[in-house]
Order: C-alpha cells, then sequence, then structure tokens
C-alpha cells in the first residue's frame, strides 16, 4: 500500500459550491477513482488560506498513473476549474507533499 499526500488551492469564496460538488461526486467518476486503485482519500480544507489538503491510499496494483488521460478525469477537471488554481490542461496545480510521520 501506498499513501499520498498533497495540496490545491481554493480561490477565495468557492468553499461551499467546493464541497457542494464533491458531496454530489458523479458515480462513474468514484467507480473509475476506486478502480484505479484509489481508495480511503479525504480532501481538508484550511479555510483560512484555501488550501486544500488531500490524502490517499494506492493498492499496490493501481493504475493512479494513468487517469489524468482518462477523458471521464479530464471532464471533471473542466467541471472543477472555476473553482481553484489550475493548470494549463485544467488539471487542478496539485504539490505533492512529504510524509514525515505516520502512526498506524
Amino acid at each position: 500500500m501506498n499513501r499520498l499526500g498533497f495540496k490545491m488551492k481554493l480561490k477565495t469564496g468557492n468553499e461551499k459550491e467546493y464541497k457542494s460538488r464533491h458531496d454530489r461526486l458523479w458515480p462513474e467518476l468514484k467507480a473509475l477513482l476506486c478502480d484505479s486503485g484509489i481508495y480511503d482519500y479525504s480532501i481538508f480544507l484550511d479555510r483560512e488560506t484555501g488550501i486544500l489538503f488531500g490524502t490517499l491510499k494506492l493498492r499496490p496494483d493501481h493504475s493512479y498513473h494513468e487517469l489524468p488521460s482518462n477523458p471521464l478525469m479530464k471532464k471533471w477537471w473542466d467541471y472543477m476549474k472555476d473553482l481553484m488554481d489550475t493548470n494549463p490542461d485544467h488539471s487542478p496545480v496539485s504539490i505533492p507533499l512529504d510524509e514525515v510521520f505516520y502512526l498506524e
């Protein structure tokens, strides 16, 4: 099992809409994420800074790195681009974080 942590940036004033869109996560996107080996996935918001902190676990046989080329993933990014800092391909600017401690 691999664990990943990363941060993203939410644009000011989009906190409620960001949560609302994730509360209504498309079932086909949820299936894609799960089928790609992702589980135990959480996103936290620092309301003071707009920083989103994500953490997820990957199954050993994951295909996580193939997600950026999936049309459904690209559709989700396009749907979310107005709420957060994004790259030219509309993927969220996502900065990997180094794990320094873990208590199991």
